[in-house]
């Protein structure tokens, strides 16, 4: 049985619709993340399984249990929110304390599960200190600790290291990850930030404009987008047109005014408008007498210096948008800006989708 479900959960504001009727099943145990764009209803999601907004449509099952009319305090679950919320009277140690001392544990457990928080989040140095007299990012741990401090086997976390520096955010992130699966918690973990996503979650929801676009596996949301959008808000990708001329179970053959093409097997027909996408990783700059399938060039018109990574952005005939490359620093030393090269991309890290509805630049919108 799952532990969190929702069925048919809808909410407008203002005749807006924030969530649009949506179906999500969270298994026992499980570390799912939401992600999606500002806007995308993310937070709302999270709010309504905490009993702090009321859905329009739809009921909120908590265990097996119908939760959608009660309160918050009698959900039984966790929920860490982006204003931290806490209690600016109480020294650092008595808010992660506060939990599990209204619970009734004794005044020993309760001070060793403080401290096991307060380690955790690298703040047990500031236990003696106020909310007022922490940085943001302090009291973002402050309420991350608190919030796992309160034992209960859901906890909804909503972007909890948002406000952390890098470093932090990196060793925290799998450490959330570890204690909720020691503790056998199961935890909703929105974010915006894409790596944080695959990297923590067992199952990542890709959500926008109110729905769920993909839910699945990390790997799977990455490697087999569902559409475009995903493709392209899942790491950088690069998009081409064309016409669908054959379709096997090996692959998918196109053709634009231009060229061929070789692509994965798809769904599509003989006769299709498609869509073609490339992970920009997966796009190769060809060496001079090199050949392969699908080349085309392009011309560099900007190069950006991404640490071990050296970007390319170009232009190229073959398609309107721009074209981007993700290359080791040693395979980009030598490209400048203004260079003209070629490049190929394997049939099998070709996506073929078909065009969206609302043409592919707008598809592409991130709100």
């Amino acid at each position: 049985m799952p532990n969190i479900f929702l069925r048919g959960i809808a909410k407008r504001f203002d005749g807006r619709i924030a969530i649009d009727h949506i179906d999500l099943e969270v298994k026992n145990g499980e570390y799912m993340a939401i992600l999606g764009p500002t806007g995308a209803g993310k937070t709302t999601l999270l709010r309504m399984i905490a009993g702090l907004t009321q859905p329009d449509e739809g009921d909120v099952l908590i265990g097996g249990k119908d939760v959608t009319k009660l309160p918050p305090e009698e959900r039984e679950l966790a929920y860490m929110s982006q204003t931290y919320s806490l209690f600016p009277h109480l020294h650092v140690w008595d808010n992660v304390r506060f939990s599990p001392e209204v619970k009734g544990l004794p005044p020993t457990d309760t001070d060793r599960l403080a401290r096991e928080m307060l380690l955790l989040v690298g703040l047990l140095d500031r236990r003696d200190a106020y909310p007022k007299e922490l940085s943001g990012g302090m009291q973002q741990r402050t309420a991350l600790a608190r919030a796992l401090a309160a034992g209960t086997n859901v906890l909804l976390l909503d972007e909890p290291l948002r406000a952390l520096d890098a470093r932090l955010r990196i060793a925290l992130r799998l450490s959330i990850r570890k204690l909720c699966k020691d503790l056998g918690v199961t935890a909703l973990h929105v974010t915006h930030d894409q790596e944080e996503a695959l990297l923590v979650a067992d199952r990542v929801a890709i959500i926008r404009h109110g729905k769920i676009e993909q839910l699945g596996l990390s790997r799977q949301v990455y490697n087999d987008p569902v559409g475009p959008f995903v493709a392209q808000f899942l790491g950088e990708a690069d998009f081409f047109l064309g016409e669908v001329d054959v379709v096997t179970q090996e692959k998918t053959l196109l053709h634009s005014k231009t060229r061929h093409w070789e692509a994965r097997p798809s769904k599509l027909h003989p006769g299709q408008d498609a869509c073609l996408a490339v992970k920009s990783e997966n796009v190769r700059v060809l060496k001079d007498g090199e050949d392969a399938v699908n080349t085309f060039e392009a011309e560099v018109t900007r190069r950006l210096f991404l640490g071990k990574f050296i970007g390319l952005e170009m232009t190229s005939a073959e398609t309107t948008l721009p074209v981007k490359v993700r290359l080791r620093a040693e395979e980009g030393e030598q490209i400048k800006e203004g260079s003209k090269v070629r490049l190929a991309v394997e049939p099998r890290n070709f996506m073929v989708f078909p065009i969206p509805p609302g043409g592919l630049a707008k598809e592409l919108e991130v709100e």
